[in-house]
């Protein structure tokens, strides 16, 4: 089975997935992780971050690797920590658009989620890289909510520079930010993530029992 968590940055996704995914026994794939060891292995490998074509040609030789605890490889590194520096965060937007890194991305995606049950997140789950997924939902927020979310997990960027970003992220993101239409909606503003993990538990579990 695999379910599909998508939304914008600070809606709460990669929390709530990855606590679902260990109620569930489910594994758990953060596909943002994926772009973001691409941005990483770029930098080294010095390419140009606005040209598509070599970007993509990267990603199809240096597929990303999730060991059984998460960690993230590339390139035979461990990039796990890396990817989460502040300028990865910068730039891996520009990295992310490219359609030819998103089509070798996709198609990655979807190999591991044939690997058995898992939780997917990120921007177009639901949408484009497993639209057969059992549940799927889609969570979302209020801006200054997700802002301040966003400055829990990086308290290295200020406050109006993650704003800013944030505001960045959903124009570039708009036309693949969009829920299936078979998705549920999550506001996400006012809840615990406990809250939202017991709800979305809850129609995994549905869904199961009224497919066996």
């Amino acid at each position: 089975m695999i379910v599909a968590i998508d939304g914008p940055a600070g809606a709460g996704k990669s929390t709530v997935a990855r606590k679902l995914a260990e109620r569930l026994g489910f594994r758990y794939l953060d596909t943002g992780a994926m772009y973001r060891a691409l941005t990483w292995l770029a930098l080294r490998e010095g390419l140009p971050l606005g040209d598509p074509e070599p970007l993509g040609e990267l990603a199809r030789r240096s597929p990303v690797v999730f060991d059984e605890v998460g960690r993230v490889f590339i390139a035979g590194s461990d990039v796990t920590a890396a990817i989460r520096q502040s300028r990865i965060d910068q730039v891996v937007p520009v990295v992310a658009r490219h359609h030819p890194v998103r089509e070798v991305m996709r198609e990655r995606q979807r190999e591991l989620g044939l690997q058995g049950n898992a939780v997917i997140e990120g921007r177009d789950i639901g949408t484009v890289v497993a639209p057969d997924a059992a549940v799927k939902i889609y969570l979302q927020a209020d801006p200054e909510v997700r802002a301040a979310r966003r400055q829990k997990e990086r308290p290295d960027i200020g406050a109006d520079a993650l704003a800013t970003d944030l505001r960045a992220r959903d124009k570039s993101d708009r036309e693949r930010m969009q829920p299936a239409g078979d998705a549920v909606l999550i506001d996400t503003t006012g809840l615990e993530v406990d809250d939202v993990v017991t709800r979305i538990e809850g129609l995994v579990r549905e869904r199961s029992l009224a497919t066996s």
